[in-house]
């Protein structure tokens, strides 16, 4: 092989791996192989607008769980629940379901734990009535940051939405985009002429963002989430929905041998690969927990012991 034909060659080869590395890069869908499956045994008990998944990937190691919700469905339908222990404002996720009498049932928004009664980090609002503004600013190493982060709310005629929100007394305000900050970079929000009025009559806020216009975006700088351990690898708790306007609900154990926990993109990732439009990050670590049908279906943290929690999200059937 002469100079010229090295050189065509070699040119060949890196020609070829540069259209490699774009090809993943502009890859929209990767994959983490779950090998979900139906779980029968609950499903059967279930009505037909529910039904529950579990997968896993031993080489991660990763064990989740999913649960489509036909929220159209006349005879079903989702809203936020708030802890009436008047104690300490906190419950564990199976007093929800057997005091509701709720089908599904999976924590909810961030929430104080050293304090008594705890207090809720972000929007909430549970039928019409706001129990907690949207988090409207954040100070991190004394720098001040206006926020919008995420929140998904229900809407009427089993409409879901998220959106980035701020709230000004009893009216919340939904967000094309959030404010464009960095670590120790602040941005502004525009005027409130830019945003819209969100008509909710259930939400929850939390955080961040995953998926919006079904690709991923998770907005970690923008919602002011650096310097925290959000970021990390956890147990994680997400919600979304589909085109058809199906209610995605999925929890990944972690901390434990079979279950590592997920990155947020790895959440997100996850999330995309169940065709959802849209989805948020909700509180995780020793808080993912999922029941379904009176049924404890992860293991938090490892065991079986459930974190008392201050907000959940329920579906129930009539």
């Amino acid at each position: 092989m002469n100079i010229k034909e090295k050189m065509l060659f070699f040119f060949i080869i890196w020609l070829l791996s540069v259209f490699i590395s774009c090809s993943t890069d502009l890859d929209t869908h990767p994959k983490i192989r779950m090998n979900w499956k139906s779980v029968d045994s609950i499903n059967a008990k279930l009505p037909s607008g529910i039904r529950l998944y579990s997968g896993k990937n031993d080489s991660m190691p990763l064990r989740a769980w999913y649960v489509v919700i036909a929220e159209k469905q006349p005879d079903i339908y989702t809203k936020v629940v708030v802890s009436d222990d008047s104690t300490d404002n906190r419950e564990t996720i199976s007093s929800f379901a057997r005091d509701l009498g709720a089908s599904v049932v999976v924590n909810g928004g961030y929430f104080t734990m050293n304090q008594t009664p705890a207090r809720h980090y972000g929007l909430l609002v549970s039928e019409g009535k706001m129990i907690r503004h949207a988090t409207n600013f954040v100070i991190r190493d004394s720098v001040h940051y206006e926020t919008a982060r995420a929140a998904i709310g229900f809407l009427n005629e089993d409409d879901i939405d998220i959106s980035w929100v701020t709230s000004k007394e009893d009216t919340v305000y939904s967000w094309n985009t959030p404010p464009a900050h960095k670590p120790g970079k602040p941005s502004n929000l525009p005027g409130y002429p830019a945003a819209n009025i969100w008509k909710i009559h259930d939400a929850i806020g939390a955080g961040p963002a995953l998926v919006m216009g079904e690709k991923v975006l998770i907005t970690t700088n923008e919602e002011v989430f650096f310097g925290t351990s959000i970021p990390k690898t956890h147990p994680r708790t997400a919600v979304g929905y589909t085109k058809n306007g199906e209610l995605i609900i999925m929890v990944v154990d972690g901390r434990q041998l079979t279950s590592r926990g997920v990155t947020l993109e790895e959440l997100a990732v996850l999330m995309l690969n169940l065709n959802v439009v849209e989805a948020i990050n909700l509180d995780g670590g020793g808080s993912s927990t999922l029941v379904v049908n009176n049924i404890l279906i992860n293991r938090p943290a490892g065991g079986t012991t459930e974190r008392e929690v201050m907000s959940a999200i329920a579906t129930f059937t009539n």
